[in-house]
């Protein structure tokens, strides 16, 4: 089972800024929808973002609206997470994860992939 991988992940001031990325190699992006989570310590797993198979349609969690921006190149197999503005509140692993259609709760998914680590220092 083709599981995405998140990366991109480091430790950053707050106000500044990282651009994560979702790739996975085996897998047609093309197809799918890509979802961006995150979990925080003794936290449960949220959304973040989500994109659309032809990257027309985005859908953001109103923590990241105006901040964080999701796009995607379907040529590069790579959905990317452009996150701005960084708050110690956005430290958090981050977990991309692929679907059909756009849904917002982590248990309409099973296939987590690796995630990667953002720590925001203040």
């Amino acid at each position: 089972q083709v599981r995405p991988v998140g990366s991109g992940g480091e430790q950053v001031q707050a106000g500044g800024s990282l651009r994560l990325s979702c790739a996975a190699s085996g897998l047609t992006f093309s197809t799918n929808v890509v979802v961006w989570f995150r979990q925080a310590p003794g936290k449960e797993r949220e959304f973040v973002a989500a994109i659309s198979r032809s990257g027309d349609s985005t859908k953001y969690a109103d923590s990241v609206k105006g901040r964080f921006v999701i796009s995607r190149e379907n040529t590069k197999k790579a959905v990317d997470l452009q996150m701005n503005n960084l708050k110690p509140e956005d430290a958090a692993v981050y977990y991309c994860a692929v679907s059909t259609e756009i849904y917002v709760l982590p248990s309409d998914y099973t296939n987590w992939g690796q995630g990667t680590q953002v720590t925001v220092s203040s």
